[in-house]
């Protein structure tokens, strides 16, 4: 085959800086759309949660045509929960593309995915993107990326990277603020002048290493990655090395690549370019691909171990089977073994019983993605509360930290600090910003557990809130947990208008009226810290009597409906998620009051022989 110019792109950035709304432009001025194709914002964003969430989940590939040269496109997730997605695809790059807002600049995140395109000594181009926006301070910002560069040790050559100034809603970048153009040419220009071409290795043995998974339910797990050298083709025989150099004879059974946004089935591909195979059983991240009687394993990749867990249980409740297909430990273990073929950020282990699975992930955001999707396909399951990960560094107990960044309205600064501060946070740095206040915490992943709920109510809405793990670092000692207590139904029946509005001035409802619940169920949280059994199936008793005031309306407070990350942080230790396809509940794990107190008096008992 001939030999063609290819060059990998990611484009890197935080959250909501453009990323997907820029590959948009990139297809659209490509002419990848026919006529008659049906043209959605964020293209990329295919999975139904992607949209809903305006976020980036998923790594994806696509590929446009520019002169003479094939330029691969990867749109890399923002959030640090799915940062093992970036790690990965950075490997697979000639250049990233740094995109930062023009407004808010470099961004927790921002420094992370930088870090690791300069790890791997990569010579980005920076975007300064919505360069539209009325208070956009391009040239500060540009100022702040150069600090950035300095701070994570880039070399002369990183340091010399072209500036571009960007509208990628509207299809648009310049090399000047001041141009009138209205393409996104010299990006594509900046590109081919900045980046070599992969060199040609084709007369090379065939290298290729895998950096990500997919599944087909037809043709089994896919592996997808670059061919680093040689030529790969469809029906060949290969060498395949995992990461104890043990190699396994294997057939490649079908080869693709990316022609636009089309997984396209090819019969060769040519070193430089990303390919995906499928045939391979067993097929795991790091694995190389060689020729055939080959041993030449790269260097593995290292893939971020977990921070947080959870259980994941069958659920119990007296609802159990109403309005899920999927209720069995059988159900959910498959489901997680499945997930474990392309998520390798995930950890699934076996407890004690069988109906319950200890799954870890890197984040909140991370599991809840699962659990989400579980959902929508019908599965009902319960979740304990999410617990971080403790590690023995140097003989001392360690827990991991992350970095907060809070930009808040200057007249709750005060409470967001104080809230911080009662979590352990360490502050790092305080700015003024004329009328908001940026924070920047060390904060252990603990006490950010039911923080975001906080802060939005804290700020009135109007605060920003960033996240992301830096490090292990040692036990900061105990963090006060929820100190509201919750209301408990003592009864299964309908919610009726008349309780709840007795009970509407003892705290906040998660119900509202006319609502299935049980015993046990938490139906909303009082204002002081006892908990409390209440019955809201009561409904008023009828009399002959008639009297003014007598037949009043009751209206009734909006009550609370929880999201999935909300519910999630709201528990304590000895309360569940009940997650069913059209519903989130929380309840205590131990239903009834004479359970509950039975398990409290094995708990005492147990801690009192402990101390003997």
């Amino acid at each position: 085959m001939d030999f063609r110019k290819i060059i990998n792109v990611a484009v890197i950035a935080h959250v909501d800086a453009g990323k997907s709304t820029l590959v948009d432009a990139f297809l659209a001025q490509s002419h990848v759309f026919s006529d008659h194709d049906e043209i959605v914002e964020q293209v990329m964003d295919s999975n139904d949660l992607e949209r809903e969430r305006g976020i980036t989940i998923y790594s994806k590939n696509c590929s446009v045509n520019y002169k003479d040269y094939k330029i691969n496109i990867v749109d890399t997730p923002g959030h640090a929960d799915f940062s093992s997605e970036v790690e990965r695809i950075i490997k697979t790059v000639d250049t990233v593309i740094l995109l930062v807002d023009s407004s808010e600049g470099p961004m927790p995140q921002t420094r992370f995915v930088l870090k690791k395109s300069l790890e791997a000594n990569l010579r980005p181009i920076l975007l300064i993107n919505k360069i539209d926006k009325k208070d956009q301070r391009a040239l500060q910002v540009i100022d702040e990326v150069y600090d950035l560069f300095l701070d994570l040790d880039a070399n002369d050559d990183q340091l010399d990277f072209p500036i571009l100034y960007g509208i990628a809603k509207e299809g648009i970048v310049r090399y000047e603020m001041e141009d009138t153009n209205t393409d996104i040419a010299p990006l594509f220009e900046t590109i081919v002048k900045h980046v070599e071409p992969y060199p040609n290795l084709m007369d090379k043995p065939l290298k290729m290493q895998v950096s990500a998974l997919a599944y087909d339910d037809y043709i089994g797990r896919i592996g997808i990655g670059r061919v680093y050298e040689g030529t790969i083709k469809a029906n060949e025989a290969v060498t395949v090395c995992d990461s104890d150099i043990k190699k396994q004879n294997r057939k490649i059974a079908n080869l693709y690549n990316y022609q636009g946004l089309k997984r396209t089935a090819i019969t060769e591909a040519q070193c430089g370019d990303i390919v995906l195979v499928s045939g391979i059983e067993n097929i795991e991240i790091g694995d190389t691909i060689c020729a055939n009687g080959v041993v030449d394993p790269m260097p593995m990749i290292d893939i971020e171990e977990p921070t947080l867990s959870m259980n994941f249980m069958v659920n119990t409740s007296p609802f159990q089977g109403k309005s899920g297909k999927y209720v069995t430990s059988r159900n959910i273990r498959e489901r997680l073994d499945k997930e474990l073929e392309v998520n390798v950020g995930l950890k699934v282990e076996d407890t004690d019983s069988t109906d319950t699975f200890k799954v870890s992930g890197r984040g909140e955001l991370h599991l809840s993605i699962l659990l989400e999707n579980m959902r929508r396909e019908s599965y009902e399951i319960a979740v304990s509360r999410p617990e971080v990960i403790f590690r023995t560094i140097n003989h001392e107990l360690c827990e991991p930290i992350e970095e907060v960044v809070c930009s808040v309205p200057n007249d709750y600064s005060g409470s967001v600090i104080n809230s911080l501060n009662l979590r352990k946070g360490e502050m790092i740095n305080i700015e003024d910003e004329g009328s908001y206040t940026k924070v920047i915490y060390h904060v252990p992943t603990r006490g950010l557990m039911g923080f975001r709920t906080e802060f939005i109510n804290m700020t009135k809405g109007e605060g920003v809130l960033v996240r992301k793990f830096i490090e292990y670092r040692p036990f900061k000692g105990e963090i006060p947990e929820r100190t509201n207590g919750a209301m408990i139904s003592c009864a299964t029946g309908k919610t009726m208008t008349y309780s709840l509005w007795n009970l509407q001035d003892r705290g906040q409802l998660f119900v509202g009226p006319a609502e299935d619940v049980y015993e046990g169920q938490i139906v909303g949280v009082s204002a002081k810290t006892q908990e409390m059994e209440v019955n809201p199936t009561i409904n008023k008793k009828m009399t002959a009597v008639r009297s003014t005031g007598n037949d009043e309306a009751m209206k009734l407070v909006p009550h609370k409906v929880f999201s999935l990350e909300e519910a999630l942080e709201f528990i304590n230790d000895d309360e569940l998620v009940e997650i069913t396809p059209d519903a989130i509940r929380i309840r205590k794990k131990y239903l009834t009051n004479l359970d509950r107190r039975r398990h409290l008096r094995e708990v005492k008992a147990n801690e009192k022989e402990a101390a003997q």
